[in-house]
């Protein structure tokens, strides 16, 4: 009888822990990809207009037939336009491309650039699920945007990514490397398995499973002809400040990169920090924008 019951509750923790594994694998996504926070980010996004900015919403429709949404707020004046720098942004794995419009303001109106802020699929409005592949499909659709736009595709462009965005830009760069003027990351990881058992310790050892790798480390490295900026929260308790020097180390641009760290800074509050637009207006001036 003792052994009966033993045998049982060892073949029910294996199917617990199995049908854990399972599910864990299937939904990994969701877990790694929080569209949903903050709550209402699926379905309430802000409009540029609310920050005194162009309000121009543009749907994409990407390689594999799923539509995005982004904004595209380009300097009034074509001439002025034309000389301006456009940044492709993308954001981080919370929230949309509404709740970067405070800072796109300061971009846009203090230092003068046109701005693509785009929302990943899943993310927002816009359709779909989020994952690997497909961010990297939206990332594409974007650019593609701004090279047959008839002003945006005179202009210099900047990739600025936040956190997973900084993973989605560090790929679509090391691509195109030459349609780029600069890459601006921040808070960004060397890949995603390296990053779980971290943020996520109590899986540290399912690892294996995840299916989304985001190998920033192997394609910093392929970076050479491109100026590049690091922005580093030294306090950030979701990505290690570690992951984002070793980027800094692996990067062997000839064009010269920049490292800046916030010695308070957490990973959702970089920007406030100061220095912070210092920093980026200081990076710019000296790679991107043709000063005298």
């Amino acid at each position: 009888m003792l052994l009966t019951i033993l045998l049982f509750l060892i073949y029910f923790a294996v199917a617990v822990t199995l049908l854990f594994t399972i599910l864990l694998y299937i939904f990994q996504c969701e877990l790694l990809y929080p569209a949903g926070f903050p709550h209402g980010s699926r379905s309430v996004v802000a409009r540029p207009s609310q920050y005194d900015l162009p309000d121009k919403e543009v749907i994409l429709e990407t390689k594999d037939g799923v539509k995005i949404r982004m904004y595209v707020m380009i300097q009034r004046g074509e001439e002025v336009a034309i000389q301006s720098p456009t940044m492709i942004w993308f954001h981080s794995h919370t929230g949309n491309m509404g709740h970067r419009l405070p800072i796109a303001q300061v971009f846009y109106k203090k230092f003068g650039y046109n701005i693509v802020l785009v929302s990943y699929r899943g993310y927002g409005l816009s359709e779909g699920r989020p994952n690997e592949k497909g961010l990297k499909l939206d990332a594409q659709a974007t650019l593609d945007y701004v090279l047959h736009h008839p002003i945006l595709r005179h202009t210099k462009l900047v990739a600025f990514g936040q956190s997973l965005g900084g993973a989605v830009a560090i790929d679509l760069v090391a691509k195109q490397e030459e349609v780029f003027s600069a890459l601006i990351i921040e808070n960004t990881f060397l890949s995603m398995t390296l990053l779980i058992p971290h943020a996520l310790p109590a899986l540290r050892y399912l690892v294996y499973l995840c299916t989304q790798k985001w190998q920033s480390y192997q394609l910093i490295s392929k970076l050479h002809h491109i100026p590049v900026l690091f922005l580093s929260s030294k306090k950030d308790e979701l990505v290690p400040a570690s992951h984002m020097a070793k980027l800094y180390n692996l990067c062997n641009t000839s064009q010269g990169k920049a490292w800046k760290e916030f010695e308070n800074g957490a990973h959702y509050d970089t920007c406030m920090q100061p220095g912070y637009f210092d920093t980026i207006a200081a990076f710019g001036n000296e790679h991107i924008w043709d000063v005298e």
